[in-house]
């Protein structure tokens, strides 16, 4: 009887240990999406500034939502916003005919990016050689609405960011991201155009803005433990 017991007892064990959570498992746990949020400051480069671009600095937000395709690829959709302002004054010349100028506008932006991280971004699954921080970049397509004095206007964006993100725990991050971008349009700063009489067009003399924000984000989606397809 107490061989019998015995056995039955090794058996329990035997099976309680096999279903119980595994603390490995759990850091080695990876997920699909994360979604995040950035706060900092915004600043322009156009007619009325056209070398420091935080010379007039202003706030910067944006909401962001990521696809992760694996450790090092990601697939970025952001909401952005920004506070610009400059004044002639702060240019150091003259302009044309000695007008002075100075604007106050807020835009709005929607972009697509594609992220890249220069090392496989993540804790535990050690055979990836995952590590807790990594530098990134990203660029993208977007357009923007940029409201200044009562007017609006609408121009397609080219957003590239730089930044250097850290894994603070298993499914929270925080960053640094700068992020300058290109507007196809002449109306981020109102209704200016042609100050040095040099005529815009989809290319050329056209404005800038950049973003330096802190970020956050958070990952959920977990991914199927057993499936390594998307490897």
């Amino acid at each position: 009887m107490k061989s019998i017991s015995s056995l039955t007892l090794t058996v329990i064990v035997s099976l309680v240990a096999l279903l119980a959570p595994s603390r490995t498992v759990a850091q080695e746990e990876s997920y699909r999406f994360d979604i995040g949020a950035g706060l900092g400051m915004s600043g322009y480069i156009g007619d009325l500034n056209n070398s420091n671009p935080f010379k007039s600095p202003g706030l910067a937000a944006d909401l962001s939502f990521r696809y992760r395709f694996d450790t090092r690829w990601a697939l970025v959709t952001n909401l952005g916003y920004a506070g610009l302002s400059a004044d002639s004054g702060q240019l150091g010349s003259a302009l044309p005919g000695d007008i002075e100028y100075s604007f106050k506008s807020t835009v709005i932006d929607l972009s697509e990016r594609a992220e890249v991280n220069f090392f496989a971004f993540g804790q535990g699954e050690s055979y990836k050689k995952l590590r807790r921080w990594t530098p990134y970049m990203s660029v993208g397509v977007g357009v923007l609405m940029a409201s200044c004095e009562g007017s609006s206007h609408v121009a397609f964006t080219i957003p590239m960011s730089l930044g250097v993100k850290y894994k603070l725990k298993e499914r929270v991050n925080i960053g640094l991201e700068f992020t300058m971008t290109k507007a196809f349009g002449d109306h981020i700063d109102g209704e200016i155009a042609d100050l040095y009489q040099i005529k815009s067009s989809f290319m050329k003399n056209t404005d800038w803005y950049s973003q330096l924000a802190l970020t956050i984000s958070y990952e959920f989606g977990l991914r199927c433990p057993t499936c390594h397809y998307y490897d």
